[in-house]
């Protein structure tokens, strides 16, 4: 699935590198190969998700052609993961990227309508789940011992995984929101939705311009929730 950053969430994001690098002293430079491991990282989880849930409900796709696995050489696409990210985020400061699409047949699910929005489902639910997961261990334990000096980079992964957890759940094709919704609603809605798929990246940019209006206080809003606190307190 594509994911997106872009820096209409520099309020936070850069406030967490700059508590790493005041931190630690590490340059710059290191604070955003830290963003890109990241950012794989939990879209190598997100593709995972996908295939595990699609494997749940009956669809063996991913597991057949091996893509039912946490290596990341199985979901590593080398333009999309590996030469456009890394440009763009080192010159522009704009992470624009895509791990290999986890596979799945629709048919093989039991209940296609309904499974086929589960499996859109659970790869932001992966992403939410990490967050609140760390989230929630910044959050009562982060000033004990050495999580003082944990705490900076985990706040930095709880909120990169909400942003990817939101924007994937924009109801629009190709992101994940797009099943959810042909999940749940009448199947003439869905020729709306193939509509919006043929005209490709279009639907793309009417998703990031959505994610630049709402997400930013959305995750910021989600992560004081989780975490109780700014990234500099």
């Amino acid at each position: 699935m594509l994911q997106l950053i872009n820096w209409e969430i520099e309020s936070l994001i850069e406030n967490c590198k700059l508590e790493i690098e005041n931190y630690f002293f590490v340059p710059a430079l290191s604070s955003l190969l830290f963003l890109y491991i990241i950012i794989i990282f939990s879209s190598i989880i997100h593709e995972y998700a996908h295939g595990w849930m699609a494997y749940q409900l009956g669809d063996p796709t991913a597991k057949m052609e091996g893509r039912l696995t946490l290596n990341p050489l199985a979901h590593i696409d080398p333009f999309g993961t590996v030469a456009l990210p890394l440009i763009l985020l080192l010159t522009s400061g704009v992470f624009i990227g895509y791990a290999k699409p986890v596979p799945f047949n629709p048919m093989n699910l039991r209940d296609p309508k309904r499974d086929t929005a589960l499996v859109g489902a659970a790869g932001p639910s992966s992403n939410l789940f990490m967050a609140l997961a760390l989230g929630l261990i910044v959050r009562f334990f982060g000033k004990m011992g050495f999580m003082v000096a944990l705490s900076p980079f985990l706040k930095f992964v709880v909120v990169i995984n909400i942003w990817l957890a939101l924007f994937n759940l924009i109801p629009l094709p190709p992101l994940d929101g797009s099943r959810i919704l042909l999940g749940i609603t009448p199947d003439s809605f869905g020729r709306w939705l193939f509509a919006l798929e043929r005209i490709g990246f279009a639907s793309i940019l009417i998703a990031l311009m959505i994610a630049m209006v709402v997400l930013p206080s959305a995750v910021e809003f989600i992560f004081r929730l989780i975490v109780d606190q700014g990234f500099l307190f």
